[in-house]
């Protein structure tokens, strides 16, 4: 059995990385193999091929068949072109100086396009980065506005408590005000206080005099008793 060129996984889990290499058919994907001719890495864009195109074209020249991944790889870097080329020439339907300067042609015009999807991928790149930054900016400026508002919300509620605050302190410096003036109506009416005293032994001095004719009064009431009594008793004797 011929002779494969194919692709051999290595890497990790997510971000495969392969060898390009020659092995026997009969082999498995991930055995043994003859000859390692480069590598392709297709995480980049565009992806990254490294190959030994002199051994490559060499094995192509002499039968080994590449696989269809392997084919496109060879392709893309103008090993199956040189070797259609030298089929040519082979044939004689071309001289070598042709072949070289098509197979130069071509891998000019190729570079062309590699270098153009290369500027491409960074343009992109550019602006998406760009465009990242003006979503971030405008996320920022949303929460500043978000953090401006509240703390607007904060000093308003701050104002009205610190108002709330000094009208309860107006209260108070108005309360300490009359507080004092009621002081000073309190010594009027303690002066009242003594006056009142005053009046008062008058009337106890009264109180005695009344005291003094009410028993005036009651011997004056007691006297006609006195004397109804004695005559009631002249006439007791008389009659006797």
């Amino acid at each position: 059995m011929p002779a494969k060129i194919r692709l051999q996984r290595k890497g990790k889990k997510g971000q495969p990385f392969y060898h390009l290499v020659v092995a026997d058919g009969r082999a498995p994907r991930d055995g043994k193999f003859i000859e390692r001719l480069g590598s392709y890495n297709p995480m980049t864009h565009p992806a990254t091929i490294d190959i030994d195109f002199d051994r490559a074209l060499h094995w192509v020249q002499v039968g080994a068949q590449p696989s269809d991944t392997a084919r496109s790889i060879l392709s893309v870097k103008g090993v199956m072109l040189k070797h259609h080329l030298l089929k040519g020439v082979t044939k004689g339907a071309l001289t070598e100086e042709q072949a070289e300067e098509k197979f130069k042609t071509w891998v000019e015009e190729k570079e062309e396009k590699r270098e153009q999807v290369r500027k491409e991928t960074e343009l992109t790149k550019k602006e998406k980065a760009k465009k990242r930054k003006e979503e971030e900016k405008k996320i920022s400026d949303e929460r500043a506005e978000e953090l401006a508002k509240k703390l607007a919300k904060e000093n308003l509620k701050a104002e009205e408590e610190a108002k709330e605050e000094t009208g309860e302190k107006a209260a108070a410096e108005e309360t300490a005000e009359e507080t004092p003036a009621k002081a000073e109506e309190t010594p009027e009416k303690a002066e009242e206080t003594p006056k009142k005293a005053e009046e008062a032994p008058e009337k106890t001095e009264e109180a005695p005099k009344k005291a003094e004719e009410a028993p005036e009064k009651a011997e004056e009431a007691e006297t006609p008793k006195a004397e109804e009594k004695k005559e009631d008793e002249a006439k007791k004797d008389e009659n006797k």
